[in-house]
């Protein structure tokens, strides 16, 4: 039996970027790469929105985010890979008393150099027809929904073709040599002494013991580090093995409506915020309701992140909730854009959040040759470049992680004994 020098399991983008990166630092290392899917990228990757943006309250998800959109904007326009980059922005809504709240941290945010821009409510009102006087309706009065104050604008922010920079990661990893096999799934870590004696039952408590790859539906596979990389599937083999990763599983839908009409054409091109001549992404107040341009499709995204009561739940292939748009979406998104009266899903889907109830940050740590990747909290993909380099830096055993633009990061503060991150304040 071969022994690889790696096995990573998971051929999401965080998975992916992980190999890529480790592959780039120990090139000569034997790295395999094993996902139960038929392709790359295929479970909850596949099923984000597919956006990102430089603007986070953390400093460490600031970073994070910052050197793999820069590294996004290199493989597009230095190396020639289309990644579809579009810059529609970031545009949240806040009403009167949310805004109060929010702006110490803008404020706090601005001292960090982070841009963005604050526009008025007759201004919004005007760009993009927009409703901001809700609460002279009964039925939003009601709802609890609040008028709109203010806007704020963050520029450095857009959305990406997520199937292209997975793909990007596949190739690149496969041109260095790396193997990955699909439809190979892992049901159990592989744990033997680190001296064993050949006594039936090993390892005992007594013994000290260490991951040693994984089995899998095809087959034993060994390696000399395992790396877990599978989101929210990863403690169903974690918990096996006494290891813990704060990563819960939360349901997440999308619904995707047709800019059919005239008054939706003209509020998916909105112009004036941005290059793209687009209605920026735009997040309602609470509940914050949010609106994707889907500019190749000409359609919206729309999707909300409920909490409370919505259950922690492992589903292997989640489905969205018809309801979940006719009774929740619809009803807050028509009171601020009427435009979508009357419209109706042409297709929906739905994914999972891998949440960090924490702290809201990604967590990269090592024990007894096992690594542990993820609980990205819904942004993997706007991270994920950041985070393969750091689960790299780990592998060879470095203190700092170089990430893209040659910034330093220390490993240890994305690890459970020495954590050391700011939680964070802005998770939709």
């Amino acid at each position: 039996m071969t022994e690889y020098d790696a096995v990573i399991v998971g051929a999401g983008i965080i998975g992916l970027a992980t190999a890529y990166h480790v592959k780039k630092q120990r090139p000569d290392d034997q790295i395999l790469v094993i996902d139960k899917m038929s392709t790359a990228g295929q479970g909850n990757t596949a099923k984000s929105a597919a956006m990102f943006r430089c603007f986070f309250y953390s400093h460490t998800n600031l970073t994070l985010v910052d050197t793999t959109v820069e590294f996004f904007k290199y493989v597009q326009s230095q190396l020639g890979v289309d990644l579809k980059l579009k810059w529609a922005g970031y545009l949240w809504l806040f009403s009167k008393e949310h805004y109060r709240i929010i702006e110490p941290v803008l404020k706090s945010m601005a001292e960090k150099d982070l841009e963005y821009e604050v526009h008025e409510e007759e201004e919004l009102a005007k760009r993009l027809n927009l409703r901001t006087e809700v609460t002279k309706d009964e039925e939003a009065q009601l709802m609890g929904l609040a008028d709109v104050e203010k806007g704020v604008f963050v520029p450095k922010a857009g959305s990406i073709d997520i199937d292209l920079l997975v793909q990007f990661y596949e190739s690149e990893f496969k041109k260095m040599g790396g193997e990955i096999r699909y439809n190979t799934k892992a049901d159990k870590i592989l744990v033997e002494p680190e001296k064993p004696l050949g006594m039936p039952g090993e390892p005992f408590f007594w013994q000290k013991s260490c991951a040693t790859g994984v089995s899998t539906n095809k087959g034993a596979i060994k390696a000399k580090k395992t790396i877990i990389a599978a989101g929210v599937w990863a403690n169903t083999l974690l918990h096996q093995v006494g290891v813990y990763a704060p990563m819960e599983p939360i349901k997440r839908q999308l619904f995707s409506v047709k800019a059919s009409t005239t008054q939706l054409k003209q509020l998916l091109c909105a112009k004036g915020f941005n290059s793209e001549n687009c209605m920026p992404f735009t997040i309602l107040p609470e509940p914050a309701v949010y609106i994707k341009p889907a500019l190749e499709e000409n359609a919206f995204w729309l999707s909300y992140g409920d909490h409370f009561p919505r259950a922690f739940k492992l589903e292997d292939d989640p489905q969205s909730e018809e309801n979940f748009y006719r009774y929740g979406i619809y009803q807050v998104l028509t009171k601020y854009f009427p435009q979508f009266l009357g419209t109706q899903p042409y297709g929906s889907w739905a994914g999972q959040y891998a949440l960090n109830t924490i702290d809201g940050q990604p967590v990269i740590f090592e024990k007894n040759n096992l690594l542990v990747v993820g609980s990205c909290s819904g942004s993997g993909n706007m991270k994920g470049d950041a985070i393969g380099r750091i689960a790299a830096a780990l592998y060879i055993g470095e203190e700092y992680a170089n990430l893209y633009g040659d910034k330093k990061f220390k490993v240890s503060d994305l690890s459970m004994a020495k954590r050391n991150v700011e939680p964070e304040k802005l998770i939709i």
